[in-house]
């Protein structure tokens, strides 16, 4: 619909949708209040209100972006305007002017970060979400004043990740953009939330079984396969046999950290901060462990990280998938995950008969009756012994165990020195 077509006022809704953009930007009368439409060339919308400052000239004011904003809220964010013109003699709006940089959403979100951050959250988390907007939010729309991002930016970038099968990343960055909006809104740096419909658009994960993992008498063939594996880098199996050896979650062994590690007592201490369960957890280191550690300070320990990547801030660390994809190389796909080789150990070791609490809190599972116990760290001991036996039985029956080995092993379980 073109302008010239208007016929009456105040503009009813089916007219805002309809009118078509020009080459260059109009505004258009809404009829009450001194509310305007304005139109962009690229066919964005949004509300203005033209309003005498205290010095009594003509400025304009935003209202909001349509059709997130309705008429109905634009007309209620004019009255709020005028009413704090009047109480304070002063506009938040001609600040923004006065600093029109300061209200991207680069700057936005940098705000938003800081608080998160003085609000605690975990390191992992704010690095998370610094990564998720720096790789698939700025390049769009980093730059552009909050008030000028339209609901379809926002879907667009939830679509594109949602078609690459990435759901996880699309709903954390859905919350995640959602509440740098609501926090822009509050800071008075912007007037609407465009994100705040994604949740409508968003298409549902589709549902995945467990993690692929492999029961006792797969593992020689895999472990055989994986030590004679040409198809990684030294320290991506490196990565795969310290997930294997700990069973750890593979995040925690990406995130690694040289200063995390004492090997005079033999422990590797993740901060609670990098924690899921928000506590310190402490891992026994094994032989092999060690050795493979040992084995990769000539190539990484320049880094604060045992597996850097050359990307920096963007991507510090190897990637998620990189675990996966080591498996998969050497035929194993949607047959063993880095996950997954965390079920391994809980069923090898389950079905052995050893400890349930110590396996539990191996894998950081803090249940009640055991929090304090494990805070103490007073099953340490009784973990080494443990993750000993484990990383000496995968060995065993990689080469190809015999029964008197077995029966070896068998007597170890649970025995405390």
């Amino acid at each position: 619909m073109k302008r010239s077509e208007i016929k009456r006022r105040p503009l009813a809704d089916t007219v805002l949708a309809a009118l078509e953009p020009e080459k260059k930007e109009y505004r258009e009368n809404y009829g009450m209040d001194g509310i305007y439409f304005a139109v962009k060339p690229n066919g964005h919308k949004r509300w203005n209100l033209r309003y005498k400052d205290s010095d009594g000239k003509w400025r304009w004011a935003g209202l909001g972006a349509y059709p997130s904003t309705s008429a109905k809220m634009a007309r209620q964010n004019a009255q709020d305007f005028i009413t704090k013109l009047q109480e304070t003699g002063s506009s938040p709006v001609d600040t923004k002017k006065e600093s029109k940089q300061d209200n991207t959403l680069l700057a936005v979100f940098e705000l938003f970060y800081d608080k998160k951050k003085l609000d605690g959250v975990a390191a992992k988390t704010l690095k998370e979400m610094r990564s998720a907007f720096t790789i698939h939010v700025f390049p769009s729309i980093g730059k552009k004043p909050v008030d000028d991002i339209t609901i379809q930016d926002c879907v667009a970038i939830q679509k594109k990740l949602q078609d690459a099968g990435t759901f996880s990343t699309a709903d954390k960055l859905r919350s995640w953009l959602n509440r740098t909006f609501r926090y822009a809104i509050a800071a008075g740096l912007a007037n609407n939330n465009p994100a705040s419909y994604l949740i409508d658009v968003s298409v549902k994960k589709p549902k995945v079984q467990n993690f692929p993992y492999l029961l006792e008498d797969e593992l020689p063939d895999f472990l055989k396969t994986l030590h004679e594996s040409k198809y990684s880098t030294f320290t991506t199996l490196t990565a795969a046999w310290l997930v294997i050896y700990t069973a750890s979650r593979p995040g925690m062994v990406r995130w690694a950290e040289w200063d995390e590690f004492n090997f005079e007592e033999k422990t590797w201490t993740i901060s609670a901060e990098k924690m899921k369960t928000r506590k310190e957890h402490i891992i026994p280191l094994t032989k092999q462990v060690i050795e493979l550690i040992e084995k990769l300070k000539p190539y990484t320990s320049y880094s604060k990280y045992l597996f850097p990547t050359e990307y920096g801030v963007r991507q510090p660390v190897m990637s998620d998938a990189t675990i996966n994809k080591a498996f998969s190389l050497i035929g194993y796909k949607r047959k063993m995950t880095g996950h997954g080789s965390r079920h391994t150990f809980k069923t090898l070791v389950t079905e052995h008969g050893w400890n349930r609490d110590w396996s539990e809190l191996q894998l950081a599972h803090i249940k009640k009756g055991i929090e304090e116990v494990y805070n103490k760290a007073q099953y340490l001991k009784p973990r080494a012994i443990m993750m000993q036996w484990y990383n000496d039985y995968l060995d065993a029956i990689e080469k190809g165990i015999t029964e008197d080995q077995k029966k070896v092993f068998s007597n170890k379980v649970n025995m405390i020195d």
